[in-house]
């Protein structure tokens, strides 16, 4: 497959189903454990996934940090023909997601409780059940051995699917979910072991995903060599490109912690339940909006690099009808399966769970019409070398309106005003990024071949 010669639809729509696919199953990683945990600890055990949430979030969002940036500045230099400096970005890329990892690591081991704590949990149980705080713990409690095989699984993944072999990435990921699924049902309970038994399938099946994913390297199809970098600029430039990317996985892990501690705050125990499962579905689309733009990025950003901007256009439009078939189809999906989902999740959920679940979804999941468009176009952005254009739109979107709406929205319409938060940022960020598209499209056709933003 030439992505430069190949007729373009065909190209996009062949990466679109491996990285769907991909992004299918890495989903369902979070969201078969919030299941499983659910029928066995109950609504306790939801809760606990919310409040474990923010620990994928902060773990995934330094990895693409790393990922993003450098498989973009790959494809780029791959595109222009210069092999030694795509090299370079992939060596100065590995080396910063094993520093990172490290520190994520470290905090991990020694300070798990004071986290957890920091995310939500609290050690009041009710009668015959764990707290969120006890059923957080045995499911991290793998975590602490073996939390580099997610990080480098998800960062190797990137790579090979942007060294022209997509397949051998949804081949590598979709081998480690079907694992966790069978042995998330083993664990949990066959073997009685519960949230940990949870943990401990995750972990093995990233880890047999990233062994996949590391015969790649031995491969003679393989362009990805070790080549030591030139300058600290190329790291300076990974991370700026991969920052907004980074961003959003940082922000969702950040506004997680803070709709946990509100929700606790305003509704209680039974409303962090029932956010948790929302918060699985939520992060489950926004995988499916990654696949999207982690089909369209290698494409744009190696045309990109080798003037081909007509095919950059072509892909754009492909990806933009996907994008728009995406958020009808979920949208209408979760929005007419309220209670089935939620008994889906929680094992016998009480009066209360029941009670606040149907408004609880149909609001929230409002969001779902606006956030694939929103994630997608900070991909296009970066594959475009719009780094700082694409941080504006991230952090808008991440950080400036949800945690200002998270604070404000339940002062100014009571408890159920926070499940009308992610609504509205998705729904004005999705208007400020659609603005900065058309001018892209119209007024900023030259200056989008001549320069970064």
């Amino acid at each position: 497959m030439n992505i430069l010669k190949d007729d373009i639809k065909k190209v996009f729509f062949k990466f679109l189903l491996t990285s769907f696919g991909s992004a299918l199953i890495t989903s369902i990683y979070s969201i078969v454990d919030c299941i499983m945990v659910g029928q066995y600890e109950g609504e306790s055990g939801t809760a606990a996934l919310a409040v474990i949430m923010p620990v994928w979030n902060i773990i995934f969002a330094f990895t693409i940090l790393f990922a993003a940036g450098g498989a973009v500045i790959f494809s780029a230099m791959r595109g222009g023909g210069n092999s030694k400096k795509a090299n370079e970005a992939f060596t100065a890329s590995l080396i910063g997601i094993c520093v990172i990892t490290l520190i994520i690591w470290l905090v991990l081991i020694f300070f798990d409780e004071q986290l957890l704590r920091l995310f939500g949990a609290n050690d009041v149980a009710s009668a015959g059940k764990k707290s969120t705080l006890a059923a957080a713990r045995e499911y991290v409690y793998w975590m602490k051995y073996f939390l580099p095989f997610f990080s480098l699984s998800h960062f190797v993944a990137v790579f090979v699917r942007n060294d022209s072999r997509p397949s051998l990435a949804t081949a590598a990921v979709l081998s480690g979910g079907i694992f966790n699924m069978i042995a998330d049902y083993l664990l949990v309970f066959v073997c009685d072991m519960g949230a940990s038994g949870a943990g401990l399938a995750t972990c093995i099946g990233q880890g047999l995903s990233l062994a996949i994913l590391c015969s790649h390297f031995f491969s003679k199809k393989s362009t990805l060599r070790l080549a030591k970098p030139k300058s600290l600029k190329i790291v300076t430039n990974i991370m700026a490109i991969g920052f907004s990317t980074c961003i959003v996985d940082l922000a969702v892990g950040i506004n997680s912690t803070l709709f946990n501690n509100q929700i606790m705050r305003y509704s209680g125990a039974a409303a962090l339940s029932v956010y948790g499962v929302i918060v699985n579905i939520a992060m489950m689309v926004q995988s499916f909006a990654y696949g999207i733009g982690q089909a369209a990025q290698p494409i744009m950003s190696l045309n990109y690099g080798a003037g081909e901007s007509d095919r950059v256009s072509k892909t754009f439009k492909y990806s933009l009808i996907t994008v728009i078939t995406l958020s009808v189809c979920v949208t209408l999906f979760v929005i007419l399966l309220q209670n089935p989902l939620t008994l889906a999740f929680i094992n016998s959920p009480g009066r209360e769970v029941m009670d606040i679940a149907p408004y609880a979804m149909k609001i929230y999941f409002i969001c779902f019409c606006f956030l694939p468009f929103n994630v997608f176009i900070t991909y296009y952005l970066q594959a475009i070398m719009r780094s700082v254009t694409s941080t504006i739109v991230s952090i808008l979107r991440s950080l400036i309106l949800s945690a200002t709406f998270v604070f404000v929205f339940p002062v100014l319409f009571g408890e159920s005003g926070i499940w009308w938060v992610m609504p509205a940022t998705e729904a004005i960020t999705a208007v400020v990024a659609l603005i900065i598209i058309i001018y892209f499209k119209t007024k900023g056709n030259k200056s989008l071949k001549n320069g970064n933003s």
